[in-house]
């Protein structure tokens, strides 16, 4: 089995845990703090417990069979310090998941670009900080790179994988591929705050946020738009590919009314979009936009769309069936 090192045995190194041990890797769960021996020991007894509850909980969704759960967890060492050299020595990937300020990152990458093989890559899971910056605490950069888990780990099948100008494409290709070995869905982008989700999440809540401070709707009725409209779409469609499916001309006039009648410039559409428009690149119906459509067979595309969301509709109850009149 290939080996992983997880450094930091907070809540995504747990989540982590059970993730490369679903995926056929075993796994060392590090606690690198410098604590006494009692607290350490509770502290990873009590992480041992949380990637037990969470193969139980997914056993118990009929994801495995419940016997599946010991030998799936026996996957899993628990250490400190003192266990360090030997695990990260042994690593193929070392992920990094110490808390999110640059002293700690900067102690946890100095000491497991001492310690592992050099072979190993080693990557950060941080949720704000770039690649370019966390580089920088690397010995041989070329093999890092960050990869942002979405939470819940063990489910979410996402993770936005971000190299540095300097990562070694093989590294990269060598992180993707597992990743995709063990059943999850990576992207690449660049070295860019917020990633892809997050960026575009801080967008959304700050707006859903700021309409119920506006009285524009309640936060439940907010809540239930979201589950009920944004969500299933977007669950079908990306974002950029439902620019394309209703035309980038309706994105491009929305935007100008939003902008004219609100006087909030967030509301303007980018220069990209001008452009398509300027190029007559509108979207699906055109047969290009912002994905190029000349050698789709649009109306099976289409009905491909159309089916997975009757399917997402469907698993959310939100499918009346017809009345007899």
């Amino acid at each position: 089995m290939p080996r992983v090192a997880l450094v930091g045995a907070g809540r995504m190194g747990r989540g982590l845990a059970h993730v490369f041990a679903w995926g056929g890797w075993q796994v060392d769960l590090l606690d690198t703090k410098d604590r006494p021996g009692a607290d350490r020991k509770a502290l990873l007894f009590d992480a041992a417990s949380e990637v037990s509850r969470t193969l139980h909980l997914v056993a118990d969704l009929g994801l495995c069979a419940p016997d599946a759960v010991p030998r799936l967890h026996g996957r899993v060492r628990y250490g400190g310090r003192d266990d360090l050299a030997e695990a990260l020595g042994a690593a193929d990937l070392v992920m990094e998941g110490v808390p999110e300020t640059r002293e700690a990152k900067a102690e946890a990458l100095g000491m497991v670009s001492e310690l592992c093989g050099a072979e190993a890559v080693i990557a950060s899971t941080t949720s704000t900080m770039l690649s370019t910056e966390l580089a920088t605490h690397v010995t041989h950069p070329a093999r890092f790179l960050n990869a942002h888990w979405l939470n819940p780990a063990y489910l979410m099948p996402l993770v936005e994988v971000s190299p540095h100008d300097g990562t070694d494409p093989d590294v990269r290709d060598r992180l993707l591929g597992w990743l995709r070995d063990i059943g999850k869905v990576p992207v690449v982008c660049k070295a860019s705050p917020g990633f892809i989700v997050p960026r575009i999440q801080a967008l959304a809540m700050n707006e859903a946020a700021r309409m119920v401070e506006e009285g524009v709707a309640s936060a439940e009725d907010m809540d239930i738009a979201i589950r009920t409209g944004f969500g299933p779409r977007f669950s079908v469609l990306g974002l950029v590919e439902f620019i394309d499916w209703g035309g980038v001309d309706i994105l491009h006039h929305a935007s100008r009314y939003m902008v004219e009648t609100t006087g909030e410039d967030r509301f303007r559409a980018p220069d990209i979009v001008g452009q398509k428009m300027a190029e007559g690149a509108t979207g699906l119906h055109a047969g290009r936009g912002f994905h190029d459509y000349a050698n789709v067979d649009r109306d099976a595309y289409q009905r491909d769309r159309i089916r997975d969301f009757v399917q997402v509709l469907g698993l959310r109850d939100l499918l009346p069936p017809p009345k007899d009149t």
